[in-house]
């Protein structure tokens, strides 16, 4: 027996059957029971359970009338918005795969999200929208989007609304302006409003639990962001075991300002709620003063989120005058919560700030601090139904508790490999007991109760405010900037963020004085994720080598932190 297993919640089962359904399912079968209730709140709007699933529908027929078949990838690039979770259920619908992007990406970044699954259909906002169309026409004419499907966010807003659910000030410029659709060279463009007025037919769904749901793309080491291939089946497991861990029920009230289109946004709080027909008040983007008001005034019970979150809303000047007495689980993950921060929770609140571990690998969590008993600073336990190890990297066989070797993780919420990479699946899956067991990349070691702790990455990865930043990904395109002959991206202490982006670059000798490091900060912003462009460049004459001409960047990174 597992040691975590005394500290296991008494009220839940080891491991649990995951629904043969597809994810589609959980829509309607939650519109069925609860047609009335809502589903989504933005800005005071209410969406019912049963609006929901009709403009789901309406939206699958729209797809199917492009030619979106079986099996096709559709692009989903939308901000926190009702609008994403009815599109992700109409790609779902039309029995179509999700490709989620990150709306943070940039023209030059989009291109392989359109070319790399052989997309031909997106749908985003207008704000967004002419990136995307940028990256699709700078494109050869064969791999372009056929269609682009565009939505306002007053779509789903009346901008004149009142009181604690208006938008902080600061917003209205960027969510209340309807702006025009751009240009698709040689595709089709077509307004939201348009799409959802479709009344053509719709044909029925066939798509199985094994049949592919959502791609999501990580980075890695090398190059550019890899699909994960996930079934119905592998984020209907975490679907289900999230609500049953956190208590959900159709009785929850969500917070959702944790992005939908990241694996822990969209899984463990988007298809949970769905699965569970609980509520999502849904947050664009973070905010204190917006979300103090509305955890108010939506009795919200449960709050996924990131530390950092936490720490702001309680250094708001108006705390006092926010009623946080509903909250019933908060949790999230991405970064540690300073161990203040969690007494201070625990002592005003009573509530326990459970962390959780996971990857776009894994739909999520794979890891979870049970809620009865969590440990700080802690991934948690293995999750429903999962086997955790730590092994030795090299040997691949399982290390002494206590020693740190590399986490791998066995479990149905597991991804079926990397999209069109069999070589990257093969190295990332091994067998042990008869088990095939996916490879973390972390490292880390396992307590004496079972308890995960992580101690350091074997892969090369900066984690800045729960956002994952490959240097590998921000060098390849850096590299496009004229002036830059060689770039090394490492990690820098950051005392709100945990960390930041730092390059260490190499002018061509045609524009040494000519480029300074605030011209390549300003050149990043326009190419690449917010998230992604360094906080600092140092120029430098040459980078270290190694005899075979590899870039060591251990020595500039242990150089940086000392």
């Amino acid at each position: 027996m597992r040691p975590h297993f005394k500290f296991w919640p008494s009220r839940l089962p080891h491991a649990i059957t995951v629904p043969a359904t597809s994810l589609w399912h959980n829509l309607a079968i939650s519109a069925l029971r609860y047609p009335d209730k809502p589903a989504t709140v933005f800005f005071g709007a209410v969406l019912t359970w049963a609006q929901l699933k009709a403009a789901a529908e309406r939206l699958a027929a729209r797809l199917q009338a492009l030619g979106v078949a079986k099996g096709d990838r559709v692009l989903l690039n939308l901000q926190n918005t009702p609008q994403l979770i009815v599109a992700h259920f109409a790609i779902l619908r039309a029995d179509a795969v999700v490709v989620p992007i990150n709306p943070m990406n940039r023209a030059e970044e989009l291109k392989h999200y359109i070319t790399d699954p052989d997309a031909r259909v997106a749908i985003t906002s207008a704000e967004l929208a002419g990136e995307l169309a940028a990256a699709s026409n700078a494109l050869p004419a064969g791999q372009r989007l056929a269609h682009l499907i565009v939505t306002q966010y007053t779509d789903a807003f009346d901008a004149a609304v009142p009181g604690e659910d208006a938008p902080p000030e600061a917003w209205r410029d960027w969510l209340l302006p309807r702006r025009p659709l751009p240009v698709l060279d040689g595709g089709q463009v077509q307004a939201w409003a348009d799409a959802l007025a479709f009344d053509g037919p719709l044909a029925p769904t066939t798509v199985g639990s094994q049949d592919l749901s959502v791609l999501p793309y990580t980075s890695g080491t090398t190059g550019l962001p890899k699909g994960c291939m996930h079934t119905h089946a592998s984020i209907m497991h975490n679907a289900v075991a999230c609500t049953l861990w956190g208590n959900g029920s159709s009785e929850t009230v969500g917070l959702v300002v944790v992005p939908m289109f990241h694996i822990t946004g969209m899984v463990a709080v988007m298809h949970a709620a769905v699965y569970a027909g609980a509520t999502m008040v849904l947050m664009p983007r973070w905010d204190r003063e917006l979300a103090g008001r509305l955890i108010s005034r939506w009795k919200v019970t449960a709050w996924a989120n990131i530390p950092t979150m936490v720490i702001d809303l309680l250094a708001s000047p108006n705390f006092a005058s926010f009623d946080l007495s509903s909250l019933k689980a908060i949790s999230g993950g991405g970064a540690a919560m300073p161990q203040a921060v969690a007494q201070r929770l625990f002592e005003v609140y009573g509530l326990r700030y459970a962390e959780g571990y996971g990857l776009t690998e894994t739909a999520a969590p794979s890891h979870q601090n049970p809620l009865e008993h969590p440990k700080q600073q802690c991934l948690g336990i293995p999750f429903m139904s999962t086997d955790a190890r730590v092994v030795d990297p090299d040997t691949l066989k399982e290390v002494p508790q206590g020693e740190t070797g590399e986490i791998v993780i066995h479990g149905p919420e597991v991804f079926q490999g990397y999209w069109k990479r069999p070589d990257a699946t093969e190295a990332a899956f091994f067998e042990l007991e008869g088990k095939r067991f996916f490879r973390s990349g972390d490292l880390g070691r396992v307590d004496e109760d079972g308890y995960f702790f992580i101690t350091d990455r074997l892969k090369r990865m900066i984690n800045a405010s729960g956002f994952k930043v490959w240097p590998a990904e921000v060098e390849a395109l850096m590299f496009k900037h004229p002036a830059i002959q060689e770039a090394c991206v490492i990690g820098t202490r950051d005392a709100y963020r945990g960390e930041s982006v730092k390059a260490v670059v190499v002018l061509r000798a045609t524009h040494q004085g000519q480029v300074s490091e605030q011209d390549i900060i300003d050149w990043c912003r326009e190419h690449m994720a917010a998230y992604k462009v360094p906080r600092a460049v140092q120029f430098a004459d040459a980078l270290p080598k190694s005899g075979s001409g590899k870039v060591m960047w251990r020595l500039l990174q242990e150089k940086e932190t000392g």
